[in-house]
């Protein structure tokens, strides 16, 4: 990668266009990805883009996975600030989730209430995968989420 190519000061927003562009010039895959780093892709991806901080030893590994440039590395360890730009997301695939949450946010509420008491799932101490399940109407997309059970404290 030319030194001269790449911005002084990395932002958390350059060093994931840098990431993408690293990616598709290297035909690698997000589980590609995080097989060499190893980690799960969702994280990798997630971590990639800015949405979450990743420790020292794993942004080195994508750094040199990537060849990037090392300042990348300490840009992907500092600590995300977590900002969405659109209170509705646009794009297809995003705009469903929201949809999904929409729809069924208060039943899982309800649901996680119910069988735990008062409280959340982490959203940090928390796993996630995406696989492809094939079905006879269309192959389905499955999504597994699990998060430590938070419970409020009662003051």
């Amino acid at each position: 990668m030319k030194d001269a190519l790449i911005p002084q000061n990395l932002t958390k927003d350059d060093v994931a266009a840098l990431i993408l562009a690293a990616k598709k010039r290297a035909g690698l895959s997000w589980d590609g990805i995080a097989s060499a780093i190893g980690m799960s892709p969702v994280w990798t991806h997630s971590a990639c883009v800015g949405m979450n901080a990743m420790p020292p030893e794993k942004a080195s590994a994508l750094v040199a996975v990537l060849e990037l440039p090392a300042e990348a590395a300490e840009v992907l360890s500092e600590s995300p600030t977590k900002v969405w730009s659109q209170t509705v997301p646009t794009d297809p695939c995003i705009y469903r989730l929201y949809e999904i949450v929409g729809v069924y946010g208060p039943t899982i509420k309800a649901l996680i209430h119910e069988e735990f008491g008062d409280g959340i799932m982490s959203a940090i101490d928390f796993d996630m995968e995406v696989t492809r399940v094939p079905h006879e109407k269309g192959d389905r997309v499955k999504i597994e989420m699990s998060g430590k059970y938070l419970g409020y404290n009662a003051w």
